[in-house]
């Protein structure tokens, strides 16, 4: 379990970049350097963290640790991974406020946020490349933006990937080239059981204000809806916890998540302390295991049926579906609040311009762009 944890710990204190990057992280460390799964193993674990709502890398880092040490690993891999930066954000959460009446400081987080703007914006194209190459995908993706944009709520959010998902089941599976899997699908009951309870229990919660429950039930929602992982998260976020906290601080949050290591999700953390001022760490906990138990109780489920599960026809489809609704989500939140709240003038548009180049055109380092984005922020502040 030690070297579980360890193993992890170090990459938790490294990995910069994104899900993408996480992902080519323990491809490199586990299966290349350990050889403790090979390629195929690893890929399949891979397929089965995108079919998968939840935080899309931390899963398949949950699924390595359970192929090493059992349920055990699992969990030494997850706090692992996670721990480097649960603690970075709890600290900014609690200190921040302070440091924002420091100009320099208040100004290195402006350009965090103007780099929330080119990454956001990357990961949408990204996605859109890859999930949406079918007019009727593209169709779903403008479709969810524009709902998302005129009515944006959590319940909006809901209907749009219940509808892209029938869609998908209906249409996105002709023409592709699965071959329809006929051997069984062997399911673990048990933890299906306890993601569907925390998930009904989860609405009731959530309908308590002012309790610690309300944020585990909110959290834990989240957690269970989103498909994609990483950055697909803000969106959810903001339209489930918005209320909760000043859209200043929703994005003071995520800006600080961009610029540390480890997984996008435990911007969980930061908004659990600054929800729960009565006692910031118990809200950070609660808020952080609510936002990633439902994908790893759905991981649990699948792990070992996963390419049964995968070649059905149908499901593909609407998986297909689902994933051109997320990026049609991701494409609304990189308008609001991402771009409204970060862009105030024309030279912060210049700046993420540039950003956006150097990050396409030059491939440049995320560390960079964070050293680079926090000290233009710094500098405009003192003109």
């Amino acid at each position: 379990m030690w070297q579980i944890f360890s193993r992890f710990l170090a990459l938790g204190l490294i990995s910069f970049g994104g899900p993408a990057a996480h992902i080519g992280y323990f491809r490199e460390t586990f299966v290349k350097e350990l050889n403790w799964l090979d390629e195929k193993q690893y890929g399949s674990i891979v397929a089965l963290s995108q079919f998968m709502p939840g935080p899309g890398s931390s899963q398949v880092g949950f699924a390595i640790g359970y192929h090493k040490g059992g349920l055990a690993g699992a969990l030494a891999a997850f706090l692992g991974f996670t721990l480097p930066s649960f603690l970075l954000l709890f600290l900014f959460a609690v200190t921040s406020a302070k440091w924002l009446q420091v100009d320099a400081v208040a100004g290195a987080i402006h350009g965090l946020k103007l780099l929330a703007v080119v990454v956001v914006a990357d990961a949408t194209l990204a996605m859109f490349k890859q999930y949406c190459q079918r007019k009727t995908a593209q169709c779903l993706m403008l479709a969810t933006a524009f709902c998302l944009l005129v009515i944006p709520s959590l319940l909006t959010q809901m209907v749009v990937l219940a509808v892209a998902a029938v869609i998908g089941c209906l249409v996105l599976t002709r023409g592709d080239n699965i071959s329809p899997e006929t051997s069984p699908i062997k399911l673990n009951y048990s933890w299906l059981g306890l993601f569907i309870i925390g998930l009904v229990a989860s609405f009731f919660l959530a309908n308590k204000p002012d309790s610690v429950g309300q944020i585990f039930g909110q959290f834990y929602q989240v957690g269970s809806l989103v498909f994609g992982g990483g950055h697909v998260v803000l969106p959810l976020l903001e339209a489930n916890v918005g209320e909760l906290v000043t859209q200043d601080r929703f994005l003071t949050g995520y800006a600080l998540a961009q610029a540390i290591p480890g997984p996008m999700f435990t911007l969980a953390t930061f908004l659990g302390a600054d929800i729960w001022q009565e006692s910031p760490m118990l809200g950070a906990i609660v808020a952080t295991v609510a936002i990633f138990v439902p994908g790893f109780l759905l991981m649990l489920v699948g792990l070992k049926s996963w390419h049964a599960i995968s070649q059905r026809p149908v499901i593909a489809g609407g998986l297909a579906g689902v994933n051109s609704a997320v990026v049609g989500l991701l494409l609304a939140a990189l308008y609001q609040p991402v771009f409204t709240t970060g862009v105030m003038s024309s030279l912060d548009m210049g700046l993420v311009l540039v950003g956006f180049g150097v990050l396409k055109v030059a491939k440049s380092n995320i560390v960079l762009l964070v050293i680079g984005f926090a000290m233009a922020g710094s500098a405009v502040s003192m003109l």
